[in-house]
């Protein structure tokens, strides 16, 4: 992170089911730091994004359009005062299901920007 001038955006999966583990919380403190130091020295930084995963294992008959998936309110609160708390509290949160495709074109869309900056 730190040496890759090349690098554009980096994306962070966490399961959505759990939240946070300490190993997220270990790569959040590490790319807090990193990209809050070159943010603050007006330097080329990449941008961070937070993928949940596995939204539709939150919800029942979640294959429908209408209940594509979600995440729980304690995960979500938890997952913003972690973000917080390691100074990436600005990174876009996308949520995301393999099974109803919920956030693919989200995923998409950041996918795209990083090809083309």
């Amino acid at each position: 992170l730190q040496e890759r001038e090349t690098l554009q955006a980096v994306f962070h999966l966490i399961d959505a089911r759990h939240g946070p583990t300490d190993e997220d919380i270990k790569i959040m403190q590490k790319v807090g730091t990193i990209l809050g130091a070159k943010q603050q020295a007006k330097e080329h930084c990449a941008k961070y994004i937070i993928i949940l995963t596995k939204a539709d294992k939150n919800v029942k008959n979640a294959k429908s359009q209408s209940n594509p998936g979600k995440v729980s309110n304690k995960v979500m609160e938890k997952l913003i005062v972690t973000m917080k708390e390691n100074r990436v509290g600005y990174a876009p949160i996308v949520l995301t299901s393999s099974e109803t495709r919920l956030g693919r074109d989200e995923v998409w869309k950041y996918l795209r920007f990083a090809a083309e900056r």
